[in-house]
């Protein structure tokens, strides 16, 4: 991954300003999902899998921070402390280098990737030892289907956006939150959904080792229930 990147602060990396509302920064963040994200024809062209993680990674750690106005406040405390001006400072902003890896600059001709995203996907959970060890466990809960979509580096919010499914219901399906799942009815669709959009495959079989984690975690009290 580029180090410029890495250096930017948080508005620099969602490209919005510091005086930018909320709904300007969830914009960005958006738009920044469809940039670097597995199915971006750019992205696949100028990013190892690696390096596209590391990038989503740092894009929604600015997103977190930036949309919760305590965190924001503090951050922007940080920032002042570090000289870097704020809200009508007449500091001029950091200049963001011009490179080939400023995708949302990007002007060259359009990349005709070899693969598709999902044949991208689904050779990065063939090729990772740690994602097929944990689908070949007999139950698979939801905290291992966090694990394994951070091994792919897809985020929670994209996920969403590709399946209509309510951020909330997957974080509680991720956090083994049982007692705020849905309906088994809906939750199964839920879950099959959300590995369909990893690629995750048998989903059904997938699915039904879940639900079979799910029984025993009620029974043995494994699973968080706030």
């Amino acid at each position: 991954m580029k180090k410029d990147f890495a250096k930017l602060n948080y508005y620099e990396m969602l490209d919005v300003s510091p005086d930018a509302a909320f709904f300007e920064i969830r914009h960005a963040y958006n738009a920044a999902l469809q940039v670097y994200a597995h199915d971006s024809i750019v992205s696949y062209s100028l990013f190892s899998l690696e390096e596209r993680k590391k990038i989503l990674d740092l894009l929604e750690k600015a997103y977190l921070t930036l949309i919760n106005a305590q965190e924001r406040k503090k951050y922007d405390n940080e920032l002042a402390q570090a000289g870097v001006a704020l809200h009508g400072g007449k500091k001029a902003p950091a200049q963001v280098p011009k490179s080939i890896y400023d995708i949302k600059r990007w002007t060259g001709p359009a990349v005709s990737p070899k693969k598709t995203n999902k044949i991208i996907l689904r050779e990065s959970v063939e090729e990772s030892e740690k994602i097929r060890g944990i689908l070949s466990k007999p139950e698979i809960s939801g905290s291992d289907l966090k694990e394994i979509r951070n091994e792919l580096g897809v985020p929670l919010e994209k996920i969403t956006q590709e399946t209509r499914v309510l951020l909330d219901y997957l974080v509680c399906i991720e956090e083994n939150k049982i007692n705020r799942l849905p309906a088994e009815a809906f939750l199964k669709g839920f879950v099959k959904a959300y590995l369909k959009s990893l690629c995750l495959e048998p989903a059904d079989e997938i699915c039904a080792r879940y639900v079979r984690w799910l029984e025993s975690a009620g029974k043995t009290g494994q699973a968080e229930e706030k």
